[in-house]
């Protein structure tokens, strides 16, 4: 990754750059037995498709809160970057009533009708499928997003010191993201072409870190596994071998 990359779409350009066709986010749900691989070049398609709904029909701003009420799931990583690229403050776990807008999975679609704002609901099924029935009040993300542009261009400039993610009571700035993924992927020992496997939840810095951000500014890749407890030691064993893993976070 190059020194100047700032924040986490930063990192995202940089990747794309470099090697568009490795893979960046293999996903797994064990509960379903989903498997979904993504591209560099795919992941950034869809973060591109999702900042052109944020920025453009959902009309959200730099530094409007955005409380993200989903699972780990490679939907969710996409969200995380597609905030990063239009100054969005991602609030993963956020309170939905103090946010400008939210973004809930099927099960927290209650608490996500608190949110005076823009309302986005994802069904979280198998291929990035819709809901069979739209919940009401809610635009359905699988419905909107294919229609959106391949391309992002923010309105302004993106300022990396700037409140970039909000967890646990602690704010950072894109930069500060950044410098702490770095120092993550160090401490794992990532570098170029590394596969660190993640059975973290995303509902705190250690498993946003290991599930995304540090594979990231590594130049690696992430197996992001919902759901893991079910899949058995034989069942983790085959698969580390089977996705080449070479780091865990569990």
């Amino acid at each position: 990754m190059n020194a100047t990359d700032r924040t986490p779409a930063d990192l995202l350009r940089s990747a794309l750059a470099a090697d568009p066709g490795r893979p960046l986010v293999t996903f797994y749900d064990d509960a379903t037995g989903e498997r979904v691989e993504l591209s560099v070049a795919t992941f950034a398609n869809w973060v591109a498709k999702t900042a052109n709904l944020l920025q453009g029909d959902l009309a959200a701003e730099p530094g409007d809160r955005l409380a993200l009420l989903l699972p780990a799931h490679w939907q969710t990583a996409v969200w995380l970057l597609a905030c990063s690229a239009t100054g969005v403050v991602a609030e993963p776990g956020g309170d939905p009533a103090a946010a400008d807008l939210v973004v809930s999975g099927p099960e927290t679609l209650d608490a996500a009708r608190a949110c005076s704002g823009e309302r986005v609901a994802l069904a979280l099924r198998p291929l990035g499928g819709r809901f069979p029935q739209p919940p009401e009040g809610f635009v359905d993300y699988a419905v909107e997003v294919p229609g959106q542009g391949d391309r992002f261009t923010p309105y302004a400039p993106v300022d990396p010191d700037a409140t970039a993610l909000a967890l646990d009571g602690l704010e950072l700035t894109g930069a500060q993201v950044v410098e702490r993924a770095r120092a993550d992927a160090d401490a794992r020992g990532l570098g170029a072409g590394s596969r660190l496997l993640s059975g973290l939840p995303y509902d705190g810095w250690d498993g946003l870190s290991a599930g995304l951000f540090a594979p990231l500014a590594a130049g690696g890749s992430v197996v992001l596994c919902r759901n893991l407890d079910r899949l058995g030691e034989d069942g983790l064993a085959k698969r580390r071998e089977d996705e080449r893993v070479t780091a865990v976070a569990l």
